[in-house]
């Protein structure tokens, strides 16, 4: 099973995430300007709200993706305030047809003192977790 990481950030919090995942399934988690050249069984996704949406780069990643070359997206990240975006990224991913897993993580991340400290060690340990376990059912 062929599994990329890509990811969205600007705190660095879904960025340590997104390492965790990698570290774990032995893959370079990359930034979102990395493109998707090579067909994937599963691209995890990392994003998070910004001002109660999806970042616009998110949204323009999502529609540049060429559905033939991905399989499904698994969504991941980390908020301060909101929970998942999940629903947000699966509207892009309908649009450009596209599967969504179901499945997903999410944790608290830190932004301006709230939620000190996270994603703590915990945190990432789960991400790796979640992402091994996507990855071996998939």
């Amino acid at each position: 099973m062929k599994t990329a990481i890509r990811y969205y950030t600007k705190t660095g919090n879904t960025k340590r995430l997104a390492e965790a995942m990698g570290a774990a399934l032995g893959i370079a988690a990359l930034p979102l300007d990395a493109p998707i050249d090579e067909p994937v069984d599963l691209l995890l996704l990392g994003n998070s709200y910004y001002a109660f949406s999806i970042d616009p780069a998110v949204r323009n990643f999502i529609r540049s993706l060429d559905k033939t070359k991905v399989g499904k997206i698994v969504n991941f990240g980390s908020a301060a305030m909101l929970n998942s975006t999940y629903k947000k990224v699966k509207a892009e991913a309908d649009a450009v047809g596209i599967p969504m897993d179901e499945r997903e993580f999410h944790c608290r991340g830190e932004f301006k003192g709230i939620h000190k400290g996270r994603p703590n060690a915990d945190d990432l340990r789960a991400a790796a977790e979640f992402a091994q376990a996507i990855a071996s059912r998939a």
